[in-house]
């Protein structure tokens, strides 16, 4: 389907032998660079989220976690998780003995698991990658060191995070030079976060999780009531672990996705009820976010019920023949339902990117510090900023998400991965903290249901099944928001976008890559 060349929007490129997206325009020209010296999609990716870290510094960085899902030409799909995991010491009961309970605060210390992003880059590198570290990461260190201009979404939601970053000193100092975020255009620098790449370059994830940088980390995070040691952060070294892709078909395609403690099962499950309903072209825009909604609900409910690295491996359950037949009776097409559990008896921010290689290599890589500017917690003699991961705990005992002594915590990030016939065809994700399996889910039927490219299909408007609402971006139609609201979904506008997406396509019988990068982003889509 042709684009309007009237209208706003932009084309997906087409390119021949390599391609990359990511979210800034600095991460993607990092990447292509990459490619274009002879490194590979794993180079390429590290390369890309290494530059984010300095010019998205609200979205991700080396204080946060990261996933990929890696597909070599020639060889299986790797899974990489790069999660952290809590302090030895926490535990519910530990916390509720220190008057924390109901939940865990974002901006005090036990927000923050140890990081695994350096942990994941560090391990993939060293397994996949084809040039040296200090190579690869030359431009995030320029950038951090000698600055960086500033791009126009990124400073639209840095303005919008000054009240918290002024209640942090070293996020004030770091963030708030001058006493203001900086604007569209204007350059900022971190030069202690390039000498932690430079560290991390000449030495490895040893110079994040032993040293000098973890003990300043450890004693910061203890200064603010952390259950942190060094030995946590030693033992998140060789944290970063391959494990098994769960996937299901849609559509004569395969779906990977990483296993808990992520939400890819969810993503997953969206599309098993999916599959049961007509979702092609014909099908109006108030069926098919009504239905999106439905299959959201479900899935997201499972999820918060029964997934945790606490519980039992809920997958092979929730993707079953029989759980994805009462999925799908639960949903009708006319009316929205309140989401319950398969079995008869009842019982917010980050970075993604895709790469393909001259050689074929494939990777959806995602990292990510939670919410905007994470547990707004920086060190001010690493530059360190930390994470709000642990939040995502439970604090109820039993519970398969509960906080526990070494435990991760379920994980909104997800990379995505299609195959078909065994070949990968497109690594894919989609940022914006809960909404990412919905957004897999919705990007996924907008590619194989309406054969729409991945560029056109990041561009949709979006919905999101979430909390009691159905959320709908100000693209959405008028009459289309109104049916939805007759069928009993209590909606509400968005006066900002959702998330953001980036993918590739492999056409390999035309020898093409077919690269898309979302709008609601400032980056975009590269290759030669």
């Amino acid at each position: 389907m042709m684009r309007d060349f009237c209208r706003p929007g932009r084309s997906a490129l087409v390119a021949t032998e390599a391609a990359v997206a990511t979210s800034h325009p600095l991460a993607s020209a990092a990447a292509l660079e990459i490619l274009a010296a002879g490194g590979n999609a794993v180079d390429a990716a590290i390369a890309a989220v290494a530059v984010q870290c300095v010019v998205e510094p609200h979205m991700t960085g080396i204080g946060g976690d990261g996933f990929a899902l890696y597909a070599p030409a020639n060889g299986p799909v790797v899974a990489l998780n790069g999660s952290g995991r809590a302090p030895a010491a926490a535990s519910v009961e530990r916390l509720a003995g220190l008057g924390v309970t109901g939940e865990i605060p974002r901006h005090g210390a036990h927000a923050v698991t140890v990081p695994g992003a350096v942990a994941a880059w560090t391990r993939l590198h060293a397994d996949h990658g084809r040039l040296p570290l200090d190579r690869v990461f030359r431009r995030a260190i320029r950038y951090a060191e000698e600055g960086y201009g500033v791009s126009p979404r990124v400073a639209q939601d840095w303005a919008a995070a000054v009240p918290l970053l002024a209640a942090d000193e070293g996020c004030r100092a770091v963030f708030l030079p001058g006493g203001r975020a900086p604007r569209a255009g204007e350059r900022h620098a971190q030069p202690l976060l390039g000498q932690r790449l430079r560290d991390i370059a000449a030495h490895g994830a040893a110079a994040f999780y032993s040293g000098a940088t973890a003990d300043s980390l450890v004693g910061f995070l203890r200064a603010r009531g952390g259950l942190h040691t060094l030995d946590d952060f030693a033992a998140a070294q060789d944290g970063a672990e391959y494990v098994t892709p769960i996937a299901t078909d849609y559509r004569g395609y395969e779906i990977l996705e990483c296993p808990p403690n992520g939400q890819g099962l969810a993503a997953l499950m969206i599309l098993n009820a999916l599959g049961g309903f007509d979702l092609s072209p014909s099908v109006g825009d108030a069926d098919r976010h009504h239905l999106h909604a439905e299959a959201t609900k479900l899935a997201y409910h499972h999820r918060d019920v029964l997934v945790g690295e606490g519980g039992p491996d809920a997958a092979a359950a929730l993707l079953s023949a029989e759980a994805t037949a009462a999925l799908r009776r639960r949903i009708d097409p006319a009316r929205a339902q309140a989401p319950t559990l398969w079995t008869e008896a009842e019982h917010k921010d980050t970075v993604c990117l895709s790469v393909v290689d001259r050689d074929g290599n494939a990777i959806s890589f995602i990292n990510s510090i939670f919410h905007s500017f994470g547990s707004v917690q920086l060190d001010p003699a690493t530059g360190v900023l930390l994470h709000s991961r642990g939040t995502s705990f439970r604090l109820t005992e039993g519970h398969p998400n509960a906080l526990a002594p070494r435990r991760r915590p379920l994980h909104t990030i997800i990379p995505g991965l299609i195959r078909k016939d065994g070949r990968a065809v497109c690594p894919f994700g989609v940022m914006g903290g809960h909404y990412q399996a919905a957004g897999h889910g919705a990007f996924v039927s907008a590619v194989l249901d309406r054969g729409l490219d991945v560029q056109a299909a990041i561009d949709q408007p979006r919905s999101f099944a979430f909390n009691g609402v159905l959320e709908i971006e100000p693209t959405v139609a008028e009459d289309t928001a109104a049916e939805l609201a007759h069928r009993g979904h209590t909606v509400v506008r968005r006066d900002e976008p959702m998330g953001g997406g980036q993918a590739i396509w492999i056409d390999h019988a035309a020898g093409l890559l077919i690269a898309g990068s979302d709008h609601r982003k400032d980056g975009c889509a590269l290759g030669f």
